[in-house]
């Protein structure tokens, strides 16, 4: 259990014949988690991946069935990689069947299941009595029928714990847990055995991989003879032949138990001296920690280098478990301070806040330097933004930051930006002077590198934002954007930020930043296969796509991060669907995900949540035309300096409070706005100005304001908010009596609204063209309009040339699912190659299909 991938090694070794046939990213992945390959630790859900074409590969040459028995007792990381290989199964004759006691396993909740229920007692009365000789008690017999629930396991062995007095009559069944009286019946059997072969069954007990060679070996070193078997096999209890196989893993477990703590650990200093320290040197050292009688260096340090090894093969939870067992063995208490802190950390990576916080109370009570408290404080910071993300976490990451600021200055720095972060994250809980607060005190850093990490410029450039005000950060924010951009080797640590990158990129108005930093974040999570953070970068390349206003896009990617975070069972991420369900003017579906949104951010202290569901309500209802909704909702959220949300908020708030008769309101909320997009400078920034001033115009100087605004948005990336300028210019022309020059931007605001499916928009530039004395149009879907989502970015990446294997390498599914989609997209347009895709793409324009 405690190695990672060891499980699914036992799984996937007869079928690694297959591996040369897998794309080269999913073999190494696969080689790396194997031991097969040395390099860097894999992504887990990459090894799911080759798991997932590995499995199709096979599968190829008949149907296979794979059955995963036990999961209960199955490592972690196999658990992942089998999980994401069922949840992307479709087209492959493949079954995967995941046997487990009871579903505690995150990764597996929402499977297809079956509830294996005990036999009935007709048919549990006839086993029990084929299995018993002589007299049975009728009493006894309905006992033991009912205490055991139909298991067959029970009703087969527990009465071969009892005496043929207790079958006959006047006896009563323990109370303990089933699985435990089960257990008691096999030690039971196990205590009639001879002591020599009792310490061939612990022998085998002891050594997890079933290794038939190593546990003769053992034997030979504890003098057992080979004869000492047999009893042990006539009994029923251990099949001895190329493997080691227990008739159940209660047997396993009631042998080692029986044993008393010398025996165990003679076993296990066997186990060791059998164990190839060349090619088996992390089992060995396990065998070696089991043996100990106290503590030792020298085991210890062989747990260390086993931990880094683990590391490096992806093996979090085993890196985790080797550097706690260091710790428990390490002699010297200064140095158990120093593993019990890395055993924390990993623990943490791992998953296991809790136990990562029961090795910190060790950590503190250790010996410790001054950086390694001041790790130690981070690291308790960092677990309670984990668990709660709550105004808590912020004081702490700032305390530990200032510990830091005297000892590693680098380390300090990205501490003082976490601290920002968990600030904005907390958004209207952390106070209505936390951000400021937190950026005074974020000022404090320590001067960074030079040159200056891309962290080390956002860390200045957002501490000046909140301490002096958006005006005085601009410059800073768009010298760090622009060094993220142009660096195209980013280091682990920029890597990481990318998803506040893309919050400063529109906080300052820079869409062509946002594009591709946002893009450049997909990227780097499709190559590394990184599932875990891929969901948050196609979430983020989502909201590009929607104020590009390429919706069916956004949708398509908003579609593959909750099929990944599904698979990986991971937290929804809703905020983005919000905000597109908003402009597509879906308000049961804005209202459902509001509600929810809503519900979360309190629970888990989320202010940036609410501000986005208010905004994301503004615009559903400025859309509507339904001013005074709007106002209200957008009121709400510039309250709220949230990065990028609020200058958001206030472009909503000004078009809802001049609609609605609230002209001063809307007057000092455009010189919120006018201070913002002046300081950015951008065409989307001064386009947004001149819009809003126009709303606040009239007569020549709005129609000025209203063609640079046209002009400004056009050369933009932001093409919903140019659709809202003509719709805004035409009903201003309107309202001047301008009909025909009206009806050309309205026709042109309809046409575009319409198209992108902003359904709110469009039906009130209809309203308005009605006015006008025309009727709009209505558009008729096209065909591409009848693929989903994934066929249709199955579509799009076939045109562009990308094979098979490699379309199904990044959308996370295999080669074969990959050409039943596109069967099905052929089917659907009356097509039959690629070639006709491609031809029928291009007459339909490069918007025609989801990216």
């Amino acid at each position: 259990m405690e190695l990672a991938f060891s499980g699914l090694h036992q799984l996937c070794a007869p079928m690694l014949h297959q591996l040369e046939r897998l794309p080269a990213p999913q073999r190494d992945a696969l080689g790396i988690a194997f031991g097969l390959r040395a390099a860097n630790s894999p992504d887990r859900f990459l090894v799911g991946l080759a798991v997932l074409s590995l499995l199709s590969e096979v599968a190829e040459e008949q149907p296979l069935v794979c059955l995963i028995d036990d999961v209960q007792w199955l490592d972690h990381a196999s658990v992942q990689a089998l999980a994401f290989a069922g949840r992307r199964l479709l087209a492959e004759p493949v079954l995967l069947v995941f046997a487990v006691r009871e579903i505690r396993q995150q990764e597996l909740l929402g499977l297809p299941d079956l509830v294996v229920g005990g036999i009935g007692d007709r048919d549990a009365r006839q086993l029990l009595t084929s299995a018993i000789r002589g007299r049975l008690d009728a009493q006894v017999l309905d006992r033991i029928i009912a205490e055991t629930h139909g298991n067959p396991l029970a009703l087969l062995e527990l009465p071969r714990g009892l005496t043929s007095a207790q079958l006959a009559g006047g006896f009563g069944l323990p109370t303990r847990p089933l699985a435990s009286r089960i257990e008691q019946s096999f030690r039971s059997r196990l205590e009639v055995l001879s002591p020599e072969t009792q310490l061939l069954l612990l022998t085998a007990s002891a050594e997890p991989v079933g290794d038939a060679g190593l546990l003769w070996r053992a034997a030979g070193i504890l003098g057992i003879d080979p004869s000492a078997a047999a009893p042990a096999e006539d009994a029923g209890l251990l099949e001895l032949g190329s493997r080691v196989q227990f008739r159940h893993p209660l047997v396993r477990s009631a042998a080692y138990k029986a044993a008393t703590l010398s025996d165990r650990r003679k076993v296990h200093r066997a186990l060791a001296e059998a164990t190839d320290q060349h090619a088996d040197p992390d089992r060995r050292a396990w065998h070696r920690a089991c043996a100990a009688p106290g503590p030792d260096e020298t085991v210890a340090a062989e747990l260390e280098h086993s931990a880094g090894r683990a590391q490096g093969r992806g093996g979090v939870a085993a890196a985790a478990a080797f550097l706690e067992r260091a710790a428990e063995l390490t002699p010297e208490s200064a140095l158990l301070g120093t593993r019990a802190l890395a055993a924390a950390q990993a623990k943490f990576d791992a998953g296991s806040p809790d136990r990562a916080t029961e090795l910190l109370a060790t950590v503190e009570m250790s010996p410790l330097d001054d950086l390694q408290r001041a790790r130690a404080e981070r690291l308790r910071a960092q677990i309670t933004f984990a668990r709660i993300r709550g105004s808590g976490a912020p004081a702490l990451l700032l305390g530990a930051a200032r510990r830091l600021s005297l000892l590693d200055a680098g380390l300090a720095r990205e501490t003082y930006l976490e601290m920002l972060g968990a600030v904005m994250f907390a958004g209207r809980f952390g106070g209505s002077r936390g951000l400021r607060e937190a950026a005074e005190a974020a000022r404090a850093a320590p001067p960074g590198p030079r040159p200056p990490r891309a962290i080390d410029l956002l860390l200045d450039g957002l501490a000046t934002r909140f301490a002096e005000g958006y005006a005085a950060g601009v410059p800073q924010l768009k010298n760090a954007l622009r060094a993220l951009c142009r660096d195209a080797g980013l280091s682990e640590d920029d890597a990481r930020w990318l998803w506040l990158a893309c919050r400063v990129a529109t906080d300052v108005w820079d869409d062509d930043s946002w594009h591709e930093l946002a893009s450049l974040q997909v990227r780097l999570a499709r190559g590394a296969g990184a599932l875990n953070v891929l969901p948050i970068a196609l979430t983020y390349r989502a909201g590009v796509c929607v104020h590009a206003g390429e919706f069916a896009a956004a949708s398509a990617l908003i579609d593959e991060a909750e099929t990944i975070t599904q698979a990986t069972g991971n937290a929804p991420l809703r905020y983005t669907s919000l905000v597109l369900a908003a402009w597509r003017g879906q308000e049961p579906e804005v209202l459902k995900l509001t509600q929810a949104s809503l519900d979360d951010a309190t629970r888990r202290g989320e202010g940036r949540a609410i501000t986005l569901a208010e905004y994301a309500t503004a615009v559903l209802y400025n859309g509507f035309g339904q001013y005074q909704a709007a106002f209200e909702a957008a009121q709400k959220a510039c309250e709220h300096d949230d990065l990028g949300l609020c200058g958001w908020a206030l472009i909503e708030l000004i078009e809802a409070a001049a609609r609605n008769g609230r002209p001063q309101t809307a007057a000092a909320a455009f010189e919120r706005l006018e201070e913002r997009t002046r300081a950015s400078g951008t065409d989307w920034a001064l386009g947004i100005e001149a819009r809003s001033r126009a709303l606040l115009s009239n007569d020549d100087a709005a129609d000025a304001l209203y063609r640079e605004a046209i002009e400004r948005l056009t050369r933009s990336r932001i093409v919903v908010h140019l659709f809202r300028a003509r719709l805004l210019y035409g009903e201003w022309l309107r309202r001047e009596n301008h009909r025909s020059a009206s009806r050309e931007h309205l026709r042109a605001a309809h046409e575009m609204f319409s198209h992108i499916g902003a359904g709110g928009f469009a039906e009130r530039a209809r309203r308005e063209l009605l006015a006008t004395g025309e009727t709009a149009r209505k558009r008729t879907a096209d065909t591409f309009g009848e693929l989903t989502a994934q066929e249709g970015q199955i579509a799009r990446l076939a045109c562009g040339g990308y094979t098979n294997p490699e379309i199904g390498g990044q959308l996370f599914i295999s080669s074969r699912t990959v050409e039943w989609h596109l069967r099905k997209v052929y089917t659907k347009l009356g097509i039959g190659s690629r070639r006709e895709l491609r031809n029928m793409l291009a007459s339909n324009g490069n918007a025609a299909l989801p990216m």
